[in-house]
């Protein structure tokens, strides 16, 4: 499913335009971003955890030379599915 796609079922399930799914996604996605910016995570109970880890500076290797590069520290975003999204993804059965 691409955003398109998307915006186009939260349209449909929620009864209201694209051009407003669009914003309520674009709202959504903007503030899950700016949250993570800051150092904080943004967690949605019974889905998951969006959070931001930092991941050390390590040598690496340039895949046509073979040689060895050094790759700089930083952080990067990280999502922990819930346990009922995981139930439901695996076919289990997830509590109510």
């Amino acid at each position: 499913m691409n955003k398109a796609e998307l915006i186009e079922q939260i349209a449909k399930d929620a009864g209201i335009t694209k051009k407003q799914a669009n914003e309520s996604l674009e709202s959504f996605t903007g503030a899950v971003v700016s949250t993570l910016k800051k150092g904080e995570t943004v967690t949605l109970v019974g889905f998951g955890t969006f959070s931001v880890t930092a991941r050390a500076a390590r040598n690496g290797r340039n895949p046509q030379t073979g040689a060895t590069i050094k790759i700089k520290a930083r952080k990067v975003p990280k999502f922990k599915a819930g346990k009922d999204f995981s139930a439901k993804i695996a076919g289990g059965k997830a509590k109510k």
